[in-house]
């Protein structure tokens, strides 16, 4: 287990626009590895670490029951076979390499290929439920653009079970979780971490972790634009920001998926998704006049179309003036027979009910493109997820490297379990065969000294309002369709926000330290932004999720990594080849009667 002291630590607190002393105390931990995230690639980590002998402490900044994992619903991929023997590990990774965009890595690709099953294995050992067939073999069905069933499921509950299991299994062996754990630097001496610093977003009080090695698993960046499905304090950036201040670098940050319905009201809960499913089981989308417009977009697949294409769709009709006043388009079900929406859209009646007081059955659904998931983030080998920063580890949507332009449907989850089992067992081994980390006096005053100077911050900006302005950026000039006017516009006003951010004032008390949490927001949504623009800007060209009114073909000579070091520093990186034996079974998929992520 971590061993701990606390210590007193003096710093200013604000009280009705004064500023006093406030003995805040600082707790300092020591373990071999800390995980910095709760959700289920911070999970799997913690468990390889445990289970290797090595002590491991994970922290998270929600309650460890409520990580974003468990919004995940559709599914997990693995070349199981048991509903096509034919399929294999190779097919699997020919399906990810060509639905990326041949921007995923293909050594990353292989290394999850390979590891799938063994991850669904560990999940079934966990105690993890699975649909199964009569005679119990592991149901799979199609989900994205796959050539044979491999998606394991849990009604459409996956992400919430794999995610009980996972802390059940943590529980079993007694790790460590602390909850409400804020982490704002990842303290690096002469190119290697050496822990962390933060503070409990609930108390106040101070959190240095001392560890030989981190591993950062704090999610992606899309709640920095507008419509998103990610909740309020989730997916901010805070992991590129940590990650960038330590010296790592960041890939790909301009490639973020959009999904094709996320509700517009209320205004809190935008973005909440409507799951694909509405559309798999016969769902019309309509405009403000009534047309079902993906007959001119799609006329074969109609709804049944790719997540990327439907979302340019709809984004189309509402540029062009065919949205609805309130800048959507409408998900129809209400033609469905009863029965069907209530024994398969569950999900979504209860949704909409509790959320809009409407009944799906009678009535469309208000619906717009939103933020869903980050593929590009953090840059890391494929071998280990080590990121150049001795000691640092970077896993789950926090990385980059295997979904490239477009995310397969199901990959997301199965990432998570292959690379947390590997930066487990390396870390671990790592742990083992180093001396202690030195660790920098200057660095952990560096940290402390950014807590207290934000903590008895007292200028004229506000936190929240600089943060929706910043949403708002993303949203008008890097959405689902950009163009160098747009980008280059988009960084001019993130400038002046930048400037705006210097003057911020942050109002805590004993009782609430949510403001402090909302300026470490905005301060990681600052850097998650400048790379994403300046990214999108030096990628001339369409290529999956990045669209370019400007540039709206793609070009082979772009077939690389865009990778952002700074303000101002992006360098295209190649990808190697694929390999023979998967570049042969790499072609085009029939998607008759398939539902596409």
């Amino acid at each position: 287990m971590p061993t701990q002291q606390s210590t007193p630590n003096t710093q200013k607190l604000g009280n009705e626009g004064l500023k006093q002393e406030f003995a805040y105390p600082e707790r300092v931990l020591s373990t071999g590895a800390v995980v910095i995230g709760a959700g289920g690639a911070g999970l799997r980590a913690a468990i390889e670490f445990d289970a290797q002998g090595v002590d491991v402490l994970v922290l998270g900044k929600r309650r460890k029951n409520d990580a974003h994992t468990i919004l995940a619903a559709g599914g997990i991929n693995a070349a199981l076979g048991t509903m096509d023997p034919e399929d294999s590990w190779q097919q699997h990774a020919a399906d990810t390499i060509k639905e990326s965009y041949f921007l995923g890595h293909p050594h990353t690709a292989e290394v999850v290929a390979r590891g799938a099953a063994r991850g669904i294995q560990d999940l079934v050992d966990y105690g993890c439920r699975f649909s199964r067939e009569e005679d119990g073999r592991i149901s799979q069905r199609f989900f994205g653009a796959h050539k044979w069933r491999r998606t394991s499921y849990f009604g459409d509950y996956t992400g919430l079970e794999i995610h009980r299991a996972l802390l059940h299994q943590a529980q079993q062996q007694s790790i460590e979780i602390r909850d409400t754990v804020y982490v704002t630097r990842i303290l690096v001496s002469d190119g290697r971490a050496f822990g962390v610093y933060g503070f409990d977003v609930d108390t106040g009080e101070r959190i240095m972790v001392f560890a030989d090695v981190v591993v950062l698993a704090a999610g992606g960046h899309n709640r920095i634009w507008k419509v998103t499905s990610s909740r309020k304090d989730e997916n901010t950036g805070d992991a590129l920001r940590l990650a960038h201040l330590a010296g790592a670098e960041i890939q790909d940050a301009e490639l973020v998926q959009f999904h094709p319905s996320g509700i517009l009201e209320p205004l809190e809960e935008a973005g909440t998704l409507i799951t694909e499913a509405a559309r798999g089981e016969g769902g019309i989308l309509r405009n403000a006049l009534g047309e079902r417009y993906m007959a001119k977009y799609d006329p074969e697949r109609m709804e049944l179309s790719t997540r990327d294409r439907v979302a340019l769709a709809s984004y189309t009709e509402i540029a062009e003036g065919r949205g609805t006043d309130k800048g959507g388009v409408w998900l129809d079900v209400s033609h469905l027979p009863d029965e069907i929406i209530h024994e398969r859209l569950p999900r979504i009646y209860n949704i909409v009910q509790e959320l809009q007081g409407k009944d799906i059955t009678q009535e469309p659904i208000e619906i717009a493109p939103t933020s869903h998931y980050t593929m590009g983030g953090v840059r890391v080998s494929p071998e280990d997820h080590s990121t150049g920063v001795d000691g640092l580890y970077a896993i789950g949507e926090t990385s980059a490297g295997l979904h490239g332009a477009n995310r397969l449907g199901g990959n997301s989850l199965i990432e998570l379990l292959v690379y947390g089992r590997i930066v487990g067992e390396i870390g671990a081994a790592r742990v083992r065969a180093y001396a202690p980390a030195e660790r920098s006096r200057a660095a952990i005053e560096e940290a402390r000294e950014e807590v207290a100077a934000l903590d008895r911050a007292d200028g004229p900006e506000n936190a929240i309002v600089l943060f929706e302005e910043l949403r708002q950026i993303l949203t008008d000039h890097a959405g689902v369709v950009r163009s160098e006017t747009g980008l280059t516009l988009g960084l001019e006003k993130l400038a002046a926000l930048e400037e705006r951010a210097e003057r911020i004032g942050v109002h805590t008390d004993i009782a609430s330290y949510l403001d402090l949490t909302r300026a470490f927001n905005l301060k990681a949504g600052l850097i998650a932004a400048r790379a994403t623009l300046e990214s999108a800007l030096a990628r001339t060209e369409t290529r999956g999720a990045h669209n370019r009114s400007d540039f709206p073909e793609q070009d082979e000579s772009l077939r690389v990594n865009m990778v952002w070091s700074g303000p101002g520093r992006v360098a295209p990186q190649p990808i190697p080849a694929v390999p023979e034996e998967i570049a042969a079974l790499i072609e085009e998929i029939s998607t008759e009667g398939k539902i596409l992520e």
